[in-house]
């Protein structure tokens, strides 16, 4: 199990700066990620709406208060990609 998501921060447009239980922390952009996506996703479009992300403590990952969310083993690999490691690294 990868480490959960313990803090968010909203840095401009759809960038989020996502920290880790286990600190590591990493910026992501979500608009290619939901820019083509309908339904529960449609509203993350607004970007006022999509600046009221918060941590779920409980799954730990982002979340909306839509309750859509996002895998955080994803999260994990994706802030570690734009880190600049192509590998996993033992979470554990």
């Amino acid at each position: 199990m990868s480490p959960r998501v313990t803090d968010v921060r909203h840095l401009s447009d759809f960038r989020l700066e996502i920290t880790f239980s286990n600190d590591v922390s990493g910026v992501l952009d979500f608009w290619p990620r939901i820019m083509n996506r309908h339904g529960v996703f449609e509203p993350l479009h607004d970007l006022e709406f999509f600046r009221q992300v918060r941590v779920d403590s409980e799954s730990g990952t982002l979340c909306w208060p839509n309750n859509v969310d996002l895998c955080p083993d994803q999260l994990y690999r994706d802030v570690l990609q734009a880190n600049g490691v192509h590998q996993l690294v033992d979470a554990s």
